[in-house]
């Protein structure tokens, strides 16, 4: 994908291959399962790791998600050295086999019986459990005294995010995207959206993960993040003594609700959307807005600079009758 710069410098795959090439573990979790090689291996120094899951269905195609994903952090400012700290934990031998072959960690993901290749559509049964399934590991790296930024591959990081996120006190807990901002970023009324989120390893959020990951066989019908949202409508944040914080959609946007500032964003998620197809081709259109601004020098012109419209993810909803989430 990434050859050669325009530059002539190394391209960023081939500057990654010494640093990443043997952090490729695949066992169940559990004791010597590997896990803990893997995820020191990608750790920054404050033991705080950068995690996504991937699938077969992100790897494949004309242009893979995973591609996608991956073209944020090249083409993003302060972005490319980020891909040291990332883990990417597959859930089947395909998308386990390309990253290897990409030179990232990687960490292959047991799904305990379940078939995670195909991809899975928004609230399919299918989806639910890979949803389950992603909350059990990520439970498991707090307890093992790992910090983490989650993300999910739909999520262009084209700043680095770490400044708004670690910029403010260090005893937040949480700190967690939204679909729609309401301009407070410490209430819960805001609608959370756990498709990026940062964690801190703490027995506060270890008592968060269990009680929430407990909770899956009550929860028919509902994903994890509308568990995770009833938690906190019920108080039970409050209760644990959480401090959790809410990202403003100014600098972590989202087709449920964009950035209007190209100066500040510093993610975009391609949420309120259903299908991979569609994602890529509004993320498509999403990074060749993000070239143009970068090829704008009048800072008159960048002030009426709009993301185009996501009209491939709008279309994806026809004929779904579950409300978005």
């Amino acid at each position: 994908m990434f050859n050669q710069t325009t530059d002539g410098s190394k391209p960023l795959f081939v500057f990654q291959t010494h640093q990443c090439q043997s952090s490729t573990k695949s066992i169940k979790i559990g004791p010597g399962d590997g896990l803990e090689s893997a995820l020191s291996e990608a750790s920054m120094a404050n033991k705080t790791v950068i995690i996504a899951i991937v699938n077969k269905a992100y790897v494949e195609g004309d242009k893979p998600m995973l591609d996608m994903f991956l073209d944020g952090f090249w083409l993003g400012e302060d972005t490319r050295g980020l891909i040291s700290h990332l883990l990417l934990v597959a859930v089947d031998q395909t998308s386990f086999e390309r990253c290897k072959f990409l030179r990232l960690h990687c960490y292959k993901l047991e799904a305990d019986g379940a078939d995670f290749e195909a991809e899975e559509l928004y609230m399919s049964q299918d989806f639910i459990k890979m949803m389950w399934r992603r909350t059990l590991f990520l439970k498991e790296m707090l307890k093992r005294g790992y910090s983490f930024v989650f993300t999910d591959i739909d999520v262009l990081w084209l700043r680095n995010p770490f400044p708004r996120l670690t910029s403010f006190n260090e005893s937040i807990d949480l700190q967690i995207s939204v679909d729609k901002f309401n301009g407070d970023e410490w209430s819960q009324a805001n609608p959370i959206n756990t498709g990026f989120y940062m964690v801190r390893s703490n027995n506060r959020t270890i008592s968060l993960f269990e009680e929430w990951y407990a909770r899956r066989n009550n929860s028919t019908g509902l994903k994890e993040q509308d568990v995770l949202n009833n938690m906190m409508q019920e108080g039970f944040f409050r209760e644990l003594g959480l401090s959790v914080r809410f990202l403003d959609t100014l600098y972590f946007s989202g087709f449920c609700e964009v950035s209007e500032d190209f100066e500040v964003v510093r993610t975009v998620h391609a949420n309120c959307c259903r299908t991979i197809s569609a994602k890529v081709a509004d993320l498509t259109a999403a990074i060749h807005d993000w070239k143009r601004f970068k090829n704008l020098s009048d800072s008159n012109q960048t002030s009426t600079l709009t993301w185009t419209s996501h009209v491939n993810c709008e279309a994806s909803w026809k004929n779904f009758n579950v409300t978005l989430g």
